[in-house]
């Protein structure tokens, strides 16, 4: 299941996106209040954007953008909005994302050829371990795919490792939608209770949130204890709300595939120009398609690289590399330039580490600080001295470093109304 424009020769996908620029152009210019008002503070004559080298010319739009302006970005009358979704913004309240019918079957083709990407197939069931309720729009998503796609789905929610394995041993699906790290504890009560992961039927996990390739795509830390227990294969996915979008690795793991169908993407630097060729930058998008809230040159925050050189699984599209970390969470700490991604990498090396979080603040003189708070089931002063030992050999630098209760490190992973873990937590201002 490869969409005809996948596999078309690179000139032919850019030909195809430039024409649908224009189309998304036209629907912003006659329906979208904060685009119709940049387009006349710039005095942007949208008949004069032809190539998506032209894009550079049309300012890009903020999470800030979307949370003091919220309303301004919906594009349809309120009755044809048929799902509401939440995503926590910037300034510390949340940004409502709307969608149309043809939203939610838009969002169903991209998990559908998102899933086919890793090899799923009508004849696979998969176990979704994430909520699909709360407003989230990943669990809605994956369950939206899986139907477009004819697989069947096992609506699990996320947790519970007992509850998991119960439903992988009754109606054995062959791949499950999962954050990696809860891998590890599926792994752990499978050997608590005798149960052979290997003999599971699992065939392949998709992992969302966190990351298993490092930037030449070899495993990580994580996924590399993943496997040596559980012989299944890790497939990267990466998506946000905004964006309406997947990149999902296909058999060769080697990135995430761009689906130009629905999305345009560059990747700019400070000053908001695009990259070189292999140099990176933050992932910026424009939507296509999507008829409640498009959205046009959009900075994601993420750092990423493109991939253009050929896959061979016969897609002629761009990959995306793993996040290398978030723009806003760039750290400058006694001279080395640092994301927590790194950290997550070097802490993930130590088996006896329950859980963890990254604070990051300022000191008295205005530099960054980073405090890592941990949990170990033994908090040995000779634990802490391999801990301190392996962040000086791995990222030449000590973060501070204390031990806490996993209660108390839970409690700030899970603020009230959160959906997922937080691993970090910026103080900075």
């Amino acid at each position: 299941m490869i969409p005809k424009i996948e596999k078309a020769p690179t000139s032919e996908i850019k030909s195809f996106q430039e024409d649908q620029l224009k189309l998304l152009l036209t629907y912003l210019n006659k329906h979208s209040v904060f685009y119709k008002r940049m387009f006349n503070k710039h005095n942007i004559n949208i008949n004069d954007i032809n190539t998506l080298e032209d894009l550079t010319t049309i300012p890009t739009t903020s999470k800030d953008d979307l949370q003091q302006y919220n309303n301004d970005f919906i594009c349809v009358p309120k009755k044809e909005i048929i799902d509401y979704v939440t995503t926590s913004g910037t300034l510390g309240e949340p940004v409502t994302f709307a969608l149309t019918d043809n939203d939610l079957k838009r969002l169903a083709y991209n998990e559908a050829i998102s899933f086919a990407c890793a090899g799923i197939n009508e004849d696979d069931i998969i176990q979704l371990m994430t909520t699909i309720d709360r407003r989230f729009m990943a669990g809605l998503a994956y369950f939206l795919g899986a139907r477009e796609l004819g697989a069947g789905i096992i609506r699990v929610g996320n947790g519970i490792p007992e509850l998991q394995w119960d439903s992988i041993l009754k109606f054995k699906p062959t791949y499950i939608i999962v954050v990696p790290s809860f891998l590890l504890k599926l792994i752990e009560y499978a050997q608590q209770n005798n149960i052979d992961v290997n003999a599971s039927g699992i065939k392949g996990a998709i992992c969302i949130g966190e990351s298993l390739r490092n930037e030449d795509f070899s495993l990580n830390l994580l996924a590399t204890k993943i496997k040596k227990t559980w012989d299944i294969e890790l497939y990267s996915t990466y998506a946000s709300t905004e964006m309406n979008t997947a990149f999902t690795e296909c058999e060769q793991q080697q990135g995430g595939h761009h689906h130009p169908e629905l999305i345009i993407i560059e990747i700019l630097n400070d000053e908001d120009k695009p990259v070189q060729e292999g140099e990176t930058g933050e992932l910026t998008i424009t939507s296509l398609g999507v008829e409640a809230m498009p959205l046009l040159r959009f900075k994601t925050g993420d750092v990423v690289k493109a991939h253009s050189d050929a896959c061979s699984c016969g897609r002629n599209t761009v990959r995306l590399s793993p996040v290398l970390g978030r723009k806003k969470q760039m750290i400058k700490y006694k001279g080395t330039t640092l994301y927590p991604p790194a950290m997550h990498n070097v802490l993930n090396h130590f088996n006896n580490i329950d859980t963890y979080i990254i604070e990051i603040y300022q000191n008295d003189i205005g530099t960054d600080e980073i405090l890592l708070k941990i949990s170990a089931p033994q908090p040995t002063d000779t634990l802490l001295q391999e801990i301190k030992d392996h962040f000086r050999a791995k990222l030449r630098v000590l973060p501070k470093i204390e031990f806490h209760d996993k209660s108390v490190i839970q409690k700030l992973q899970f603020p009230k109304l959160s959906r997922k873990p937080m691993m970090v937590i910026d103080k900075r201002k």
